[in-house]
């Protein structure tokens, strides 16, 4: 980060930084679970897909699941790292199953690129060790 960003952000309000903290967690949860239910809720066209990716309906709900625990264990601040490495490993497993049925990786990137920015603004843990920042 430049310096002029690092005053910014330590010039902001508490008030502004909590609701910044909590917006960007909301998307990043908004994306995960509208996808869980699309697990839950999958129609004949959705389990087509899921097939031709090797999943039945079964493996396709269980994906469901962990996405839903992922996203919890990523909301509540004391999981929040453990629900960051959860839903960043399942993105991987997303793109490398995109990857294998020459599928754009485009979206489960850009996914994955929000993911971590939004974990390192939450989770000064994370800023530190990963940019080596304090």
């Amino acid at each position: 980060m430049n310096v002029r960003l690092q005053l910014k952000l330590k010039t902001m309000s508490e008030k502004t930084k909590k609701i910044t903290y909590w917006v960007l967690t909301g998307l990043v949860s908004f994306v995960f679970i509208g996808s869980a239910i699309g697990k839950f809720t999958a129609n004949a066209e959705a389990l087509k897909i899921a097939e031709g990716f090797g999943l039945n309906a079964k493996t396709y709900i269980i994906l469901g699941v962990v996405e839903i625990i992922s996203i919890f264990l990523f909301i509540f601040p004391k999981t929040g790292v453990l629900g960051t490495l959860l839903l960043a490993s399942y993105l991987g497993g997303a793109i490398a199953t995109h990857l294998e049925h020459g599928q754009s990786i485009v979206a489960p990137c850009i996914v994955q690129g929000f993911l971590w920015i939004v974990a390192i603004y939450r989770f000064p843990e994370l800023k530190s060790r990963i940019l080596s920042l304090k």
